[in-house]
């Protein structure tokens, strides 16, 4: 977390932030970086992040939804956004516009009902909050237009007009938030069943998308080219076996800690980051082989309660930061 903030300050400075803009965010940054510590959290996390915006502001999402939040509650949101942009891009983008029109009480009621049932089906309460966000820009939108009643593929296109110029990935996530929406409006008779057919599918590359399901011959071709004769290759060794063998998410890896390990019984404890729910999983024989050998003969010397931690290699005298995980 100190390096990602000590990264984002040189970068801002070499864009030509004014000195004084530069005290503010120092200070946002040292109240966030306290925030973190207060419960346990090294690496950045924009959901620990968007916890600190939450409080901070006093019910940031809810001043969203109702149409009140005030600038300077948008301004520690873009703190937070800011820094999840510069950890996953190495870059400062620049949009961080939080406009939600305030929604009618009905409106209000209905994005209630709707979160309501996303709960009910056990989705995690990130992402009721993200759908819940999209859901009532979506109201809004439909709002000023004659409302869900007059809900037809024009106003629909209108809207994904909007996303012009966010990242493929966000106009896949907001385009899904909206299709949940619209057929839980659909069941309860909000919207026609034939207006979900017109939210478009996101546009991306082929070539740049990562597969999610993985041959066994892949996997193995894979594990095959570590290195595992440095201690890198032995981290991404035990990384990926836990991944592929056990089924465990990059973030729940990222935030395995010794304690979760139950040696004598052959098992592992996790509380999943998605979910929030602990699973137990048997520790199969090669991943914990692989998983010792790190820490006995990879792992620098640390006093951090995770087992993963980042290598720092020396060139020619100068640092070189390897991370956990690619982000």
């Amino acid at each position: 977390m100190s390096e990602l903030v000590s990264g984002l300050d040189a970068e801002l400075v070499r864009l030509g932030y004014k000195a004084s803009t530069m005290v503010w965010y120092r200070g946002c940054w040292r109240r966030l970086e306290g925030f973190f510590a207060s419960r346990g959290v090294q690496e950045f996390s924009l959901d620990v992040a968007m916890e600190w915006v939450e409080q901070s502001c006093g019910g940031f999402f809810a001043k969203e939804q109702a149409g009140t939040l005030k600038p300077t509650d948008v301004y520690l949101f873009r703190v937070a956004q800011m820094l999840d942009d510069f950890a996953v891009q190495g870059a400062v983008l620049r949009r961080y516009s939080r406009t939600v029109n305030k929604l009618s009480e009905s409106g209000a009621d209905v994005l209630a009902r709707f979160q309501a049932q996303l709960r009910a089906g056990g989705c995690a309460e990130s992402t009721v909050r993200a759908y819940g966000t999209v859901a009532g820009e979506f109201l809004a939108f439909t709002g000023t237009r004659g409302g869900l009643a007059s809900l037809d593929a024009g106003i629909i296109g209108a809207f994904v007009a909007t996303l012009t110029g966010y990242q493929a990935k966000t106009v896949e996530h907001k385009l899904c938030a909206v299709r949940s929406f619209l057929r839980f409006a659909g069941g309860e008779g909000l919207v026609e069943g034939t207006v979900l057919a017109a939210v478009p599918a996101a546009k991306s590359s082929r070539q740049a998308r990562i597969p999610s399901v993985w041959e066994p011959a892949d996997v193995t071709r894979i594990l095959r080219a570590i290195d595992r004769g440095n201690p890198c290759g032995k981290r991404d060794y035990a990384i990926i076996l836990l991944i592929t063998r056990l089924g465990l998410r990059g973030i729940d890896v990222k935030r395995l800690r010794f304690a979760d390990f139950d040696w004598p019984g052959n098992r592992l404890s996790v509380v999943q980051a998605k979910t929030g729910r602990r699973v137990q999983l048997p520790l199969l024989k090669d991943v914990g082989w692989a998983v010792i050998d790190y820490i006995r003969h990879g792992r620098p010397q640390s006093d951090c309660p995770q087992v993963f931690i980042r290598h720092t290699v020396v060139r020619h005298g100068i640092p070189h930061f390897r991370w956990v995980l690619a982000t």
